[in-house]
């Protein structure tokens, strides 16, 4: 049945794993997609939203890349807000609602569309592996299949434990049995592993609450979308709502306290800081007496609602009993209850930069597997090893983005040169680079690069072309035209500016403060000249920003030009640390289980410092 070799083969259909596949395929390779589900690929296993703070933008970028994430988050979305709004452009988020039921069939029935992946139901049980070379993999049937390259992104499916309360028992998600056997063989071969925890809230029926009680949240009132293709922004949308815990419902809440995995000792893995569960909200932060809840619709027709902020892993009688005295919820009817899961995952700093593995050839993780948290971080990471599995086997050279190129940049280097020990999430702040990677952008800074590789579309570039031509046009237009006071004024004095005497160029008028493009819209001149040239307002929005914020992003640039300098100074393989006696022992210790790639690197990571990173660029003759 599998007599031929497979260039790539993906283990696991999660979000890391349906990327993974399609950015193979697409490059050309031949790809297989194992999957213990085939009904479940891209299953969203917890809350159905795709984006948020920084997560959005990672999206933006996948699709700049010329992923799948954005196109299905569209096709699939019921609700789209721009968070942040309020603050500058490199905070904006972009977030969808999604229907569940459709964005897993979307993500089906894309890749069935895709040539060069095939696909195959069963467990794997195993890793074919020759002198150190990953050469296929073996499934629960005894099956061997073939392949140059393996990706594995099991999400929390590798010895996956279950919580409610008391009760325990095996699996990977609700109603689906857990991966056995890779872990062990991984051991065996050297690898590190350790355990980490999520969790998931109860899903309820929509039919038995009562949102009249509840603030209504609803979508923006002009909805952008995800992908820079041409998929339709929503013309409806469907609204989220939102309520409260109180100090009645955490009452309630103790009172299983004894009963919860979390504190009896039955979960000694970490869990998501930025994501706790309700009762580690109570125990944390006991000085509150009440918590936000969102409600969240699964989908267009559906009335099961997700219960955003209640995540829980108390016993099933003390989360139905809590949450009936939660306004809105008097007479709540459970789908099913919330619950816990514990899985393996292996440190991130046994990766490359390219996700291969360093002690097996060829092998490549992607998704929670690598430590991390969210199906945002699971796709780009899935997307990264496709990538790159084919651009090793292809003996090209592989595509690892800087810090200052994208969040998915950020997102890598901080895994495999700090590694992590509780689920990793990323955020804007994590980015020292974040005036460069805003979301409007992305596709101007990673198209180019995917399509270098042969990855983006010529028509994807040839959209990006037109938009860096359309900004920067109109960019010029302001840079070099006048306007009168008798024109401007007006709008300074709408906005509580100064007003002027004399014209002066428009590029001076639009960068003060509080005036806008919808503002300078206003001038007849701009108006027309924005319809002669049928900008869009992805154009808008770009020029916007570049005049706006053009001494942040000329600061931040040379930045990121005096990291690129300590990123040529490249670090001989191997490097033999422990002859450097002007190290300090934390830095040879970390350095020589991590062997950072460039001097760059080696300046990131925890411990070392700026004495110890003089040391070696002495050593190195710089």
């Amino acid at each position: 049945m599998f007599g031929e070799e497979y260039d790539v083969i993906v283990v696991g259909g999660g979000h890391a794993g349906a990327e993974a596949a399609a950015a193979a395929a697409n490059l050309g390779s031949k790809t297989l997609l194992v999957t213990m589900n085939l009904q479940n690929i891209g299953q969203m296993s917890c809350n159905p939203a795709m984006g948020g703070i920084a997560k959005g933008q990672i999206v933006r970028e996948i699709d700049a890349l010329g992923g799948y994430s954005g196109i299905v988050s569209d096709k699939s979305a019921i609700q789209f807000k721009m968070l942040n709004k309020s603050k500058g452009p490199a905070m904006w988020s972009p977030r969808t609602q999604n229907d569940r039921m459709r964005f897993a069939e979307e993500w089906r029935l894309m890749l069935e569309r895709t040539p060069n992946v095939d696909f195959y139901q069963e467990m794997v049980s195993g890793l074919l592996v020759e002198n150190h070379k990953v050469v296929g993999v073996k499934t629960s049937l005894g099956i061997d299949i073939r392949s140059k390259a393996v990706v594995l992104t099991n999400g929390t499916f590798l010895n996956g434990l279950i919580h409610i309360g008391e009760k325990q028992f095996g699996g990977g998600r609700a109603g689906e049995k857990a991966a056995t056997g890779i872990t062990e063989q991984l051991v065996e071969l050297g690898f590190e592993s350790g355990r980490m925890k999520t969790g998931t809230p109860p899903r309820v029926d929509g039919r038995s609450l009562d949102y009249s009680k509840m603030i209504v949240q609803p979508g923006d009132a002009i909805p952008e979308k995800f992908s820079y293709t041409n998929t339709k922004p929503l013309a409806h949308q469907r609204d989220c709502y939102m309520t409260h815990t109180s100090a009645m419902v955490h009452d309630l809440l103790r009172e299983g306290f004894d009963r919860s995995p979390m504190f009896n000792g039955r979960i000694k893995s970490l869990g998501p800081r930025y994501c706790p569960s309700i009762e580690d909200k109570i125990n944390r932060f006991a000085d509150k007496d009440s918590h936000q809840m969102f409600i969240e619709p699964e989908g267009w027709e559906t009335v099961e609602v997700y219960v955003n902020g209640f995540s829980t892993s108390l016993p099933e009688d003390v989360q139905f009993k809590a949450l009936r005295s939660v306004v809105g919820f008097e007479k709540v009817k459970f789908f099913r209850p919330g619950y816990a899961i514990e899985y393996d995952y292996f440190p991130p700093t046994q990766l490359k930069h390219t996700l291969e593995t360093k002690l097996v050839e060829n092998l490549y993780f992607a998704g929670q597997i690598n430590g991390t948290t969210g199906y945002e971080e699971a796709a780009s990471q899935g997307l990264m090893a496709g990538i790159n599995a084919h651009l090793k086997i292809k003996e090209e050279n592989p595509l690892i983005l800087k810090r200052d190129e994208a969040y998915i940049g950020v997102l890598i280097d901080d895994l495999i040169t700090k590694g992590t020990e509780e689920p990793y999430r990323m955020f804007t702040s994590r980015a020292e680079y974040r005036t460069l990677l805003r979301q409007d952008n992305a596709d101007l800074r990673l198209t180019p690069l995917s399509h270098a590789i042969g990855f983006a579309t010529d028509e994807r570039m040839k959209r990006m072309e037109q938009k860096l031509e359309q900004s920067e046009t109109l960019v010029n237009y302001f840079r070099e035209t006048s306007v009168l006071p008798k024109d401007i004024n007006p709008i300074f004095e709408s906005v509580d500016s100064s007003l002027v005497k004399q014209s002066d160029k428009m590029y001076k008028a639009f960068s003060r403060p509080n005036v806008t493009m919808e503002h300078m819209l206003q001038l007849q001149d701009v108006s027309n000249f924005v319809k002669q040239n049928n900008f869009d307002s992805e154009v808008l929005e770009q020029a916007e920003v570049q005049i706006k914020y053009s001494g942040y992003i000329a600061k931040e640039k040379l930045n990121a030009d005096k990291l690129h300098r300590l990123e040529a100074v490249k670090i001989p393989a191997n490097f033999d640390y422990s002859k450097l006696k002007s190290l300090s022992f934390e830095a040879r210790e970390k350095m020589t289980k991590i062997q950072p790639v460039t001097i760059s690197q080696a300046s990131r990571i925890s411990g070392v410092t700026p004495s110890d990173i003089s040391v070696l660029l002495v050593f190195l003759g710089r």
